[in-house]
């Protein structure tokens, strides 16, 4: 069991996702960082310069807090700013894997071009075929 466990994690499959969730999630932080320190305040500023995160409706009378984190400490509260803010990231983060692989893919279809482009013309048939075939085309008409 531990020979297959060993032979399915070294599998270049594997690896490669490995790798793909550590650099996903490397890019993450940097798009939180975009969304938050450069989007979320114009955002915020638009509509009254609050922070948008902090946006939320309480759903209990208990609830007098102005803040995001003391309002949950006090009750139940409808949190839809950090949900907007989580949206947006998400929307950025999937706009930005788009262009991504919209760039890999016009990458690689300018590469099969190349590669049909490139393709080499057929060669002329070896002498002893042209005379077999003439032989047989002669026979044909026999």
């Amino acid at each position: 069991m531990l020979n297959e466990f060993k032979t399915f994690i070294a599998r270049g499959n594997v690896m490669d996702l490995a790798v793909g969730v550590i650099i996903g999630a490397a890019f993450s932080k940097i798009v939180d960082s975009v969304v938050n320190d450069l989007i979320m305040p114009i955002v915020g500023a638009i509509f009254g310069g609050f922070d948008f995160s902090n946006y939320f409706l309480p759903l209990s009378s208990s609830v007098t807090a102005t803040s995001l984190a003391a309002a949950r400490d006090q009750g139940a509260v409808f949190a839809y700013g950090s949900f907007l803010t989580v949206l947006i990231n998400f929307l950025i983060l999937a706009w930005i894997i788009f262009l991504m692989v919209k760039g890999v893919n016009k990458l690689r279809d300018s590469v099969d071009r190349k590669k049909v482009e490139e393709k080499p013309e057929a060669a002329p048939p070896p002498e002893d075929v042209k005379l077999l075939t003439e032989i047989r085309d002669l026979l044909k008409t026999r």
